[in-house]
């Protein structure tokens, strides 16, 4: 390297003046699309003279604005545009009054909290970019706060156009501070599936247990805000659970199958697991629900014999278990467990585990939505998706 290259290398900084040649064609971008957009607004260009003016320039402000690519301070445009009776300051829709920051941003700061980042660590890693005097404890705070509103909204919105054939329901546990203690209290979710087989979440509330009162309050509420009848309910066969799914008495319920493999394992020896896994797996594995049922009835014969503890255990969820048979065969895979939710459940363990825990309800219950709400998390389509929209009709046939 000469001695030239060398003094020029030593002398810029290429980082730096490369940013700054980005915000400075930025600034440039922005100020002229306000300009034109007020332009539009009068009807008529800087200076020009047109029967057609709606209204007159007056001058412009300095206003900073905080954007992907930093601080930007920009000179806005005003105007005055007639109204009746007299005119009426211009209100830009492309940068609208008192708004700091732009929407990206805002859902940039968002991300970051919901990742797991409390408001300090949010202002640190945003520090370069978007500069500390432009990003405050309170503007973190607000935008945070904004998303408990949406969050409010959610719980009560109406639900009369959500048309969910299929739900699972099932709770996971969080650490919460309620009466000055931190306890683990259960969050119980429903987990929709749309006649396009898009999965969305449809509820959360945490409560102090998984009993009836608690399940059928929240299913109650659903009915009340309209969520049409659904076809099938999928369960982990939770005694509170079971008998609030009354609440909707013509709907088709079934056992999740992955919960009582568990039972079945714990109330069968260990040396006997793999020959219990094989008689398992000739019930839920089956090549239709005929051949399903006459395996269940060997497996109860069998077992009562083996260890009665094993066929106690598949007696209690009984044909439950076998409902997903009544269903399209692409669909068996889907609906015979509630692993759609579990795979929710996970990742709300995942996302949260950084938070030791949560001060209060709303803190908890207003994170796990907006992971789902602002694309953190992402719910697929069910398998066997296409059959779906046919669900109601597909069953009752399967039935008949």
């Amino acid at each position: 390297m000469s001695k030239a290259t060398t003094s020029l290398a030593e002398t810029v900084d290429f980082p730096r003046d490369l940013i700054g040649l980005i915000r400075s064609r930025a600034r440039e971008v922005i100020e002229r699309v306000l300009d034109e957009e007020l332009e539009a607004a009068l009807g008529a260009g800087r200076h020009e003279r047109s029967e057609q003016r709606l209204g007159y320039r007056n001058g412009s402000r300095r206003r900073t604005v905080t954007t992907e690519c930093g601080p930007l301070e920009l000179s806005v445009p005003r105007g005055r545009v007639f109204g009746d009776g007299g005119t009426e300051e211009f209100s830009s829709k492309v940068l609208p009054r008192y708004q700091r920051r732009t929407k990206r941003v805002d859902e940039a700061i968002l991300s970051a909290y919901l990742a797991g980042a409390n408001t300090r660590r949010v202002r640190k890693a945003l520090e370069p970019l978007l500069g500390s005097q432009h990003l405050s404890k309170s503007a973190v705070s607000q935008i945070v706060g904004r998303l408990k509103g949406i969050f409010a909204a959610w719980r009560e919105r109406d639900l009369s156009e959500e048309a969910c054939p299929v739900l699972f329901l099932d709770a996971l546990y969080l650490k919460v501070r309620l009466v000055r203690r931190v306890v683990s209290v259960p969050v119980l979710a429903v987990l929709g599936v749309r006649d396009d087989g898009q999965k969305v979440l449809l509820a959360l509330e945490l409560a102090t247990s998984e009993s009836t009162a608690s399940w059928r309050r929240l299913l109650d509420g659903m009915i009340r805000r309209g969520l049409p009848q659904p076809s099938l309910l999928v369960s982990d066969g939770h005694a509170g659970l079971t008998r609030a799914l009354e609440a909707w008495p013509e709907a088709k319920v079934q056992r999740c199958t992955q919960h009582k493999w568990r039972n079945l394992v714990e109330a069968c020896p260990r040396h006997a697991h793999r020959e219990l896994k094989r008689d398992w797996d000739r019930i839920v594995r089956a090549k239709d629900g005929i051949t399903a049922r006459k395996a269940y009835e060997k497996f109860v014969t069998k077992w009562s014999t083996l260890c009665p503890a094993v066929a106690r255990s598949i007696e209690e969820a009984g044909l439950r278990l076998l409902t997903f048979y009544e269903f399209p065969r692409a669909m068996w895979k889907g609906l015979r467990s509630t692993n759609s939710l579990e795979n929710l459940n996970r990742e709300f363990r995942r996302r949260t585990k950084t938070q030791g825990s949560f001060s209060t309800e709303e803190a908890a219950l207003t994170l796990l939505y907006g992971l789902v709400a602002f694309g953190q998390i992402r719910l697929r389509r069910i398998t066997g998706y296409k059959h779906v929209k046919n669900l109601a009709a597909t069953a009752s046939a399967a039935a008949a």
